[in-house]
């Protein structure tokens, strides 16, 4: 197979901000990396935030798998542009169980009247 004259259809996917979401679909010729792809894409000028050259800031990701600047594409992957977490997960749930109380929470929240605890 000739990859010069091949196009891939490929989605490119930010979210700079809790339920903000950029989708760009692009055409671009077979043989592109990652970082070649958000190069075309504009989307490194149009969010000069965005340094994927830092492994720790931003992740990239191709439909959720974390992979490298310098992976080779294939026609129909979806690349996703990760930030970084703002907050540690496990202190977030622990924070949203103390704020809701242990009574409206957890496993054993609905419990029949007369029931003993646990059950």
């Amino acid at each position: 197979m000739n990859t010069a004259n091949t196009t891939i259809h490929i989605t490119l996917m930010y979210a700079p901000a809790p339920r903000v979401v950029h989708e760009r679909v692009l055409s671009i010729a077979a043989g592109v990396t990652v970082w070649q792809a958000l190069q075309q894409s504009g989307v490194l000028t149009e969010f000069p935030e965005i340094d994927v050259s830092q492994s720790d800031a931003f992740a990239v990701c191709i439909w959720g798998r974390k992979t490298t600047p310098e992976h080779v594409l294939r026609d129909l992957d979806r690349i996703e542009i990760c930030r970084p977490l703002t907050v540690d997960p496990k202190v977030a749930r622990r924070e949203r169980f103390q704020k809701q109380g242990t009574s409206r929470a957890g496993l054993f929240s609905k419990r029949r009247v007369g029931a003993k605890p646990g059950y």
